[in-house]
């Protein structure tokens, strides 16, 4: 049974009984626990503790449905511990477990105690100061018996979340190796981004230029009756250079989205594709401007994909805001197979990521392609 479907069955239970009774099953199985982790290595033979230690993950496994069933604690499904941390964390919990034991003892003897106490009261062998008193000892007691029992609870889920899924100083690893990576990938975003730039401006604008200064020298040169026609062929070039570089700085930033935000950014970009392009973007409120700016190069990188290697016939852009976070979904109707380790998907996924977003893309031979970028608004 998963994880899933255990907590929708317990969903009508109250949340104060269901930790109650897990909590008492925890107190119930650390004797068991104790006595299989103390016993065990000493009754079998040293080639049996292969079976000692699957009987201890077999501990931590009832131990993990109990957590989830009772508490509604979730874990991640493909982490595993091993074994050594499997042992620590039983035998933790054992300890955490018996010592709550012996603090529900204590209030159960306190109750004892309080029922002899209304009893003598009742008969009138006690007086009214000792009756305070003892009011006043079992009220303080039952006070530090009920702290201890929430440090205990506490301490039982911090370590059911060490052992079941990855501890802080993992997650820490985790999240400096993530922005190592994302770090790396916007560096080669960048240098890749360069890199067409120089290409754009070295074979588009460089080469057009030199056409026209060619014609304006030939225009000096020439006859008088072959320089208008010159003059209007430099003209056109000229035009022509003007419309390269337009793109060129649009390509690098555009700058409709400093001046009329994402929606407009998004509607030049329709206007200059090749492909049809329908766009949806009926996103409310300001965006923040790194936030702007990936929505836009997602988009952009994916509609020039689609342009030259899909064969697509149309492309959906659809940009949805949900709460703090912001969905851009590009869906193109080519023969897909894209590869998302390309250079350009690449780039896009370590832009996104250098946000705290992700990017998913899917691909199957034959279309459609869908890329997917979740950027966070906060």
């Amino acid at each position: 049974m998963g994880e899933e479907p255990i907590m929708a069955a317990n969903a009508i239970v109250p949340r104060w009984s269901r930790r109650a009774v897990g909590g008492l099953l925890g107190v119930a199985t650390a004797p068991v626990a104790v006595v299989y982790l103390v016993l065990g290595p000493l009754l079998l033979r040293p080639w049996a503790r292969g079976a000692w230690r699957a009987g201890v993950v077999r501990l931590a496994g009832v131990e993990r449905v109990r957590r989830v069933v009772w508490f509604g604690d979730r874990f991640p499904e493909r982490y595993r511990a091993d074994d050594r941390k499997v042992v620590r964390y039983v035998a933790r919990r054992s300890g955490v477990g018996l010592v709550a034991g012996l603090v529900l003892g204590l209030i159960g003897f306190g109750a004892v105690l309080v029922v002899l106490l209304a009893a003598g009261a009742l008969r009138g062998t006690l007086s009214v100061v000792d009756l305070l008193g003892q009011v006043l000892l079992g009220g303080v007691l039952l006070f530090l018996a009920v702290q201890g029992l929430a440090s205990l609870a506490e301490s039982d889920a911090r370590l059911a979340r060490e052992c079941f899924g990855p501890s802080e100083a993992e997650l820490l690893r985790r999240r400096i190796v993530e922005l190592a990576d994302s770090r790396a990938a916007v560096l080669h975003a960048v240098d890749a981004e360069r890199r067409r730039i120089e290409r754009d401006l070295h074979d588009g604008v460089q080469q057009r230029l030199v056409a026209l200064r060619l014609l304006l020298g030939r225009a000096r040169r020439g006859d008088p009756q072959r320089a208008d026609e010159l003059l209007r062929q430099a003209h056109r070039e000229a035009a022509e250079v003007l419309t390269e570089l337009r793109e060129v700085a649009w390509r690098v930033y555009p700058s409709a989205l400093d001046t009329l935000g994402l929606d407009e950014a998004l509607a030049g970009l329709a206007e200059r594709c090749p492909i049809p392009l329908r766009v949806r973007c009926p996103v409310a409120g300001p965006l923040p401007e790194r936030v702007l700016t990936a929505a836009y190069f997602v988009v952009s990188e994916c509609v020039t994909n689609a342009a030259k290697h899909s064969s697509a016939g149309a492309i959906e852009v659809a940009v949805e805001r949900d709460g703090e976070r912001l969905t851009v979904r590009v869906e193109d109707d080519g023969r897909g197979g894209a590869d998302p380790a390309g250079g350009g998907l690449s780039g896009l996924r370590g832009r996104v990521a250098a946000l705290d977003g992700t990017l998913s893309v899917h691909s199957p031979a034959g279309g459609p392609t869908v890329v997917t970028a979740e950027l966070p608004c906060g």
